[in-house]
Formats: C-alpha cells, sequence, structure tokens
C-alpha cells in the first residue's frame, strides 16, 4: 500500500520540516498513580530512532506509558507524541499512531475485513476507503485467504496479525507494538519479525515495540528504552548500551589475575572479573599494547586476549541494576 498522509479540513497546516526535526517522543515528568502505587515515576526523555525497542519485566510499566502516550490515559507531566500533546490531543495522536494492543482486542463474529474496516473508520476514513485500506493491511500480513473467516477462530499466530493490520490500516506514522510476538510459536515468531522488520521501509513509518524478549530486540531494533518499577532507567541507542563506544577485551591468563587486574587498574584500565577471564575496559586512545607491556612488567601468561562485545541480555541486566 503506498503512503498517503491523510488530511482532514480542520487540521492546520504543519510545517513538515519542522515535525521532521522533531523527536518522536518527548517526556518530561510524566507520572501515573493507581491510588498509592506509581505506575510510571517522572519518566523524562527525548525518544527517538527507526525501530525502539521497550524493555522491561513485567510490572516495568511499558503498557502504561503506550496507553499514556496515546491519550487513553490520564497523567501528570508533559508528553509530546510527533509533536502533540496526548492529554490535550489525543485524536490528533490517535491519528498519526497505529496501536497492537497485548490482549486480544476483536469484536466477537467480525471477520477480519469487518474488523480492519471498524478500524479505519473510527481513525476517520468514509466507508469506501476504509473497506479499501481493510484489504490492503490484510494482504500486507499475508491474511488475504484467510480475511473472511471470523477472527474468533483464528489461531494465536493469526490474530497477533490481524491486530497488526487492523493498527496498520490507517496509515500510521509511528506503531506501538505491545508484545507482538507474544505466545507464538517459532514459526509465527518468525514471520510477525519479518513483517515488523519490512514497516520502515514497505510503509515509511517508525516503530516503538514494547517486549521483554531481547532476540527480538536485537535483531529488530536500533535504539532502545529499558522501564524498571516505572523508572527510565536507560534511553539510547543498543550500542550505547552495550558500551560499544568502550574498547574492551577479554583477557585469560595461566595465573596472577589478581595482581595483574590491580597492575591494570593503575594504569587507567577498568577491570571486571568472571568466572575465568578479566574483562578489560582501556583509557581512551590505549590499545592492546598497553595490556601486552603490563603482562610483561607483571611477569604473568596471557593465554588469550580478544576484543569483546557485550551481550544485549548483560547490558540489560546492568541497567536494571543502576
Amino acid at each position: 500500500m503506498a503512503k498517503e498522509r491523510r488530511k482532514k479540513a480542520s487540521e492546520p497546516e504543519e510545517d513538515e520540516a519542522a515535525v521532521k526535526r522533531q523527536p518522536l517522543i518527548e517526556l518530561e515528568g510524566v507520572t501515573k498513580r493507581y491510588g498509592s502505587v506509581d505506575a510510571l515515576r517522572g519518566l523524562t526523555a527525548k525518544i527517538d530512532g527507526r525501530i525502539i525497542g521497550l524493555l522491561g519485566p513485567n510490572g516495568a510499566g511499558k503498557s502504561t506509558l503506550l496507553k499514556s502516550l496515546l491519550g487513553l490515559l490520564h497523567f501528570e507531566g508533559t508528553a509530546r507524541v510527533l509533536g502533540h500533546d496526548p492529554r490535550l490531543e489525543p485524536f490528533q495522536v490517535r491519528d498519526k499512531v497505529g496501536y497492537m494492543p497485548e490482549s486480544d482486542s476483536y469484536l466477537p463474529s467480525m471477520n477480519a475485513v469487518e474488523l480492519c474496516t471498524y478500524a479505519a473508520q473510527l481513525s476517520g476514513l468514509p466507508k469506501t476507503a476504509a473497506i479499501q485500506r481493510a484489504h490492503a493491511a490484510l494482504y500486507f500480513a499475508n491474511l488475504e485467504d484467510k480475511r473472511y473467516l471470523p477472527v474468533e477462530g483464528y489461531s494465536t499466530g493469526l490474530k497477533q496479525r490481524v491486530k497488526l493490520a487492523q493498527a496498520l490500516v490507517h496509515d500510521p506514522d509511528l506503531l506501538f507494538l505491545d508484545e507482538p510476538t507474544n505466545g507464538l510459536d517459532p514459526v509465527a515468531r518468525e514471520e510477525m519479525l519479518r513483517l515488523i522488520e519490512s514497516l520502515p521501509e514497505r510503509r515509511g513509518c517508525s516503530i516503538i515495540v514494547s517486549t521483554h524478549l531481547l532476540p527480538d530486540v536485537e535483531r529488530l531494533c536500533d535504539a532502545v528504552v529499558v522501564m524498571q518499577e516505572g523508572r527510565m532507567v536507560f534511553s539510547g541507542t543498543v550500542a550505547e548500551l552495550r558500551g560499544d563506544e568502550a574498547v574492551r577485551f577479554e583477557v585469560r591468563l595461566k595465573d596472577g589475575e589478581d595482581r595483574f587486574a590491580e597492575r591494570l587498574t593503575k594504569e587507567g584500565c577498568t577491570v571486571d572479573k568472571t568466572v575465568d577471564a578479566l574483562i578489560v575496559t582501556l583509557p581512551e586512545g590505549a590499545g592492546t599494547q598497553l595490556v601486552l607491556e603490563q603482562a610483561i612488567a607483571e611477569k604473568v601468561q596471557i593465554r588469550h586476549l580478544a576484543q569483546r562485545r557485550t551481550a544485549l541480555e548483560e547490558a540489560f541486566l546492568r541497567a536494571l541494576e543502576t
């Protein structure tokens, strides 16, 4: 489906260049309380990217944040989504944002065409255009052969794909996908990941994927937001989360790990110990020569020396500990 920007007669003219300069989402002190429970605790960040992973354990506040940004929940603080305030302009936000919820969201007895047409009409499209968009969205989600079957009879994988289609039906500029691969078998999960991966190029939209599955984030995302107990503990690129900008080396010795670690620390290195190795972060401008020189000076034998790329799981757990 070709990307078409719909414009309502009442919608003010926008400076497209100015909109492009803005981050997708801006948060300032966003707080959401349920009685005495703080679901969101003063979130402040600028979130931008092509596909952004929203990470965190269950109860971290991921779904609450997405619903708040859609204008579905009242919150304290300020937020802007694609330049719009979700508290004051919820319909403008939802005109530009597609939402795939975690839970099932179909109406009983509706088939996929009817469900997607209904979603398109809710976004303001006339019925004829809504039907056309529904068929195009279902074709994109590989549901064209099952589009006239009742959604309630679908498998979990098919229900996830029809939720993706209804989120796409009004050609949004930004997609919120809440646990899109949850409950899928390996084949259905791979198909969903391929669809998501293709969206920025094929549909011209950015995506926020809320998930607890780190392999999905590693495959799809260029940026990531990490949440813990309603707080935002990290926001930035995947490379920044890993710390890829730092030069780290894995060093294994025959013996003498403690005194070698002490010597490297005195030379400005940061040294972390694992069960069988030292993880050495070199000071700016230094190379492996520093490690070799200190090994000679300390009279220890290096058996292994290789640059180390932090696993995403390790980086994620480190972020949660902050």
